[in-house]
């Protein structure tokens, strides 16, 4: 298949809403003020949940299951062996060589989303664990609630960001006091961030049954984060590439 055409008809990931006061770059757009009061000032009601992760800095990909074969992908959405970049390149390689765990979650149509944290963007990481974290589940632009991505990963033993807070609404502050200066994924400079992912138990239109899905997401960067400072093209230096403990790459 050619990259001249979205394999999905999609983008892979689409873009996030930020949180007030949350630094934004070029292209990026805020959140509704009532998304950010009910994830970090006050939820609804009972049947809302707000899960709260550390946000991490890398190549946004994804790995989709269509007729049986699977295809890693970049953000936008192309075939990431047909990108110009070599981490795409080595994303593709490693996907393929662990291809067991990815069919043993997958399901047909879905795509497993999340960070390739091989080369150094705006972060640099000592990683205790694979450079892919595993952030979302998605079938369309249907987000898996986040205990059923879980224990659906369970097969594949994906590593997952780093969970600080899950039930009421978390302040930024508190967010950022938790995460502390670099968070729990090995990075050797400040953090990006964290993201707030709002739950909802709707009903089924089953009498008395109800149901969890993903309501909305949303992030905060910190001030003075630089996206991709250590990408070669900004930086004008070699890559940088993130320690880990993949001995195949």
């Amino acid at each position: 298949m050619s990259s001249k055409k979205q394999l999905l008809g999609i983008r892979n990931y689409g873009s996030i809403g930020h949180l007030p006061g949350s630094r934004m770059g070029k292209g990026d757009h805020k959140c509704d003020s009532g998304q950010a009061k009910i994830a970090t000032v006050k939820i609804r009601d009972k049947h809302d949940r707000v899960i709260v992760q550390e946000k991490l800095d890398g190549g946004n990909v994804g790995v989709a299951l269509i007729d049986g074969i699977l295809y890693p992908l970049t953000r936008s959405g192309y075939l990431a062996s047909e990108s110009t970049l070599e981490q795409h390149w080595r994303f593709s390689e490693w996907v393929y060589s662990q291809q067991d765990r990815f069919m043993a979650v997958l399901k047909e149509g879905e795509r497993i989303c999340g960070e390739w944290l091989l080369q150094a963007h705006g972060t640099r990481y000592y990683l205790q664990h694979e450079p892919f974290v595993a952030f979302d589940l998605m079938d369309g632009n249907t987000r898996t609630p986040h205990a059923e991505f879980l224990q659906r990963l369970k097969p594949g033993a994906f590593v997952t960001p780093k969970v600080i807070h899950e039930g009421e609404a978390l302040s930024i502050q508190r967010a950022m006091e938790l995460l502390n200066v670099y968070g729990f994924h090995g990075a050797i400079d400040p953090i990006e961030g964290a993201v707030w992912r709002v739950e909802r138990n709707k009903e089924t239109g089953i009498k008395g049954k109800r149901q969890w899905v993903v309501n909305f997401v949303v992030k905060y960067v910190r001030a003075g984060k630089i996206d991709g400072y250590y990408l070669p093209f900004i930086s004008q230096q070699p890559p940088i590439w993130n320690t880990c403990n993949l001995s195949s790459l």
